[in-house]
């Protein structure tokens, strides 16, 4: 039995998100449907990454068996006819071990989180960032993200509803980049809370305001109180760049 590896982008707008649920569509479900559609099985996907409503994908991995082998570009060509109109698509196909695991085995996760500062509205890129109209200091918010690197307890950038066993979490980078209107927050660990990089930037955008310093960001975290930390940033500029092996 073949297990094939994905990578795949979409556009989490219309999506409840990556996983499976009875309210709306997903992408796991776009994604079985697609299979079943080109090989007649019933099978499951697993994703490495569980993106909520709305948070988009470059780079997503994902992992499946199926009885009948097929060359990986054929897969990955008769998947994305299958799964017309829903805004996904298969960029690669390939044939991996049966212990491939595309959660499980995943070292690395790279998030991006994309705000455009600029005092006019979206209009092109509605939906796929957040805007801020309000001038941000960007060496402030970079200097800031510099103290949540390393390994910490992230009781303040947890989601109630988070799973996780433990808040405890290494964050192996998170860096802030200015670019004309746009501002880049790039995040990179082995895993991440619910919510964590959205409540990050929410944090980070109030000390680009003046709000706050890294010494805040800095007793926010050591304060393990989510309540200490600022609101959760929209879905809409949050995109799962890429996973590590």
């Amino acid at each position: 039995m073949p297990r094939y590896k994905l990578t795949i982008e979409y556009d989490g707008r219309g999506f409840v998100g990556w996983q499976r649920q009875d309210n709306g569509p997903s992408v796991q479900q776009a994604l079985e449907r697609a299979i079943t559609g080109f090989c007649g099985e019933t099978v499951n996907v697993f994703g490495a990454g569980r993106t909520d409503a709305g948070v988009h994908a470059l780079g997503q991995v994902a992992h499946f068996d199926i009885d009948r082998g097929a060359r990986p570009d054929t897969v990955r060509n008769a998947l994305n006819f299958h799964l017309k109109p829903a805004a996904v698509a298969v960029v690669k196909a390939e044939t991996v071990q049966a212990d491939f695991h595309a959660r499980f085995s995943a070292r690395e996760r790279s998030y991006l989180y994309r705000i455009t500062n600029r005092r006019a509205p979206l209009a092109l890129e509605r939906g796929r960032t957040w805007w801020v109209p309000a001038p941000l200091d960007v060496p402030a918010m970079a200097a800031a993200a510099r103290v949540l690197i390393g390994r910490h307890d992230f009781t303040s950038f947890r989601a109630s509803i988070c799973q996780a066993a433990s808040p405890v979490k290494t964050l192996d980078a998170v860096a802030v980049v200015g670019d004309g209107d746009e501002i880049r927050v790039e995040v990179r660990a082995r895993s991440f809370l619910h919510h964590q990089v959205r409540n990050i930037v929410g944090t980070l955008r109030r000390v680009g305001e003046g709000k706050w310093t890294a010494a805040d960001v800095a007793a926010v975290l050591a304060a393990r109180d989510r309540t200490k930390a600022g609101p959760t940033a929209p879905a809409e500029g949050l995109y799962l760049v890429s996973v590590r092996y």
